[in-house]
């Protein structure tokens, strides 16, 4: 399965009363049908909607496509209807106007508190109304659907980038890890040798008070336990295995974002627990690369459905 991101952005326009969604657009006093949809990251699935009073009844029908598609995201949804009157803005005759103003007075005898007549409102009138048509359920279901079609394209094409990202990132990584696991047992044995040189120093300086197969003992045993302590070589190991495990998410594609994205809180500790072991100053070179690396994916990551 692709990656998908949660960023991508899609819109598609129709004739009204064409049927054909993406239609080469044409006068037609019918109008046109516009959609829009966008997309941008979240921890869960939000969903908005801009829709004009003439197509709100038709909300949960375009709930119902998306939720169908989509998993996670911010995604908001723009629906728009186009006056296509022939010759642009209609020019209302003397009788219509007339008539309107006479059906305004004898509603708001009854209704005082209703509103008066816009221009907008005379202007769509003298058009045909069109707008006030009650059958876009169709056309509306068919465009939005293929709008969304091109919003997953959008989506699988930001997230096949940000997949090729992720794999030149875990590749990098891979080799800091190459370079790190040969430093560990050499650290280890150089830290054993020079607390033992030290501790041997010390007994010298106190004039052998203590007896030295005790001294010796002792210092071994200081000195392993303080080996134990800078010894990285187990969080080496589990930067492996995680990088290992974000790579097969990558490669499988689909709903990965929240696995990947605590694959990557898990890498981040690592390399903290790295940078905080660190007792040479490649090890800390190392473990700063890491976490600069580690930084960037995590921003990727949290684009990723």
């Amino acid at each position: 399965m692709p990656v998908y991101s949660m960023t991508g952005y899609a819109s598609g326009q129709s004739a009204a009363g064409s049927g054909h969604p993406e239609a080469e657009p044409r006068s037609t006093s019918a109008g046109r049908l516009g959609v829009e949809i966008r997309s941008v990251n979240s921890r869960f699935l939000d969903l908005t909607f801009k829709l004009p009073e003439e197509l709100r009844q038709h909300e949960p029908m375009l709930r119902e496509l998306l939720t169908a598609q989509l998993k996670r995201g911010k995604v908001e949804l723009r629906a728009a209807i186009e006056s296509g009157a022939a010759g642009g803005i209609g020019d209302p005759s003397t009788k219509l106007l007339q008539r309107l103003n006479g059906l305004q007075d004898s509603i708001r005898s009854w209704l005082p508190t209703a509103r008066e007549l816009s221009v907008a409102d005379v202007l769509r009138l003298a058009a045909g109304d069109t707008t006030a048509r009650s059958d876009w359920g169709p056309e509306l279901s068919e465009l939005a659907g293929k709008t969304l079609k091109g919003l997953m394209t959008s989506r699988e094409r930001e997230g096949a980038r940000l997949a090729k990202m992720l794999q030149d990132h875990l590749a990098r990584l891979r080799a800091l890890v190459a370079q790190a696991l040969p430093l560990v047992p050499q650290l280890v044995e150089q830290q054993r040798s020079r607390f033992l040189e030290r501790w041997q120093e010390a007994m010298g300086a106190s004039g052998g008070t203590t007896p030295p197969e005790s001294a010796q003992d002792r210092a071994l045993a200081e000195a392993t336990a303080f080996a134990i302590r800078i010894d990285v070589a187990e969080e080496l190991t589990r930067l492996g295995s995680h990088l290992e495990e974000i790579e097969r998410l990558v490669k499988k594609g689909g709903e990965i974002g929240k696995r990947l994205d605590f694959l990557i809180q898990e890498l981040h500790r690592e390399a903290n627990t790295l940078g905080s072991k660190s007792a040479t100053l490649e090890l800390t070179r190392i473990g700063v690369d890491m976490k600069v690396l580690i930084e960037q994916m995590r921003e990727q990551v949290q684009n990723i459905e």
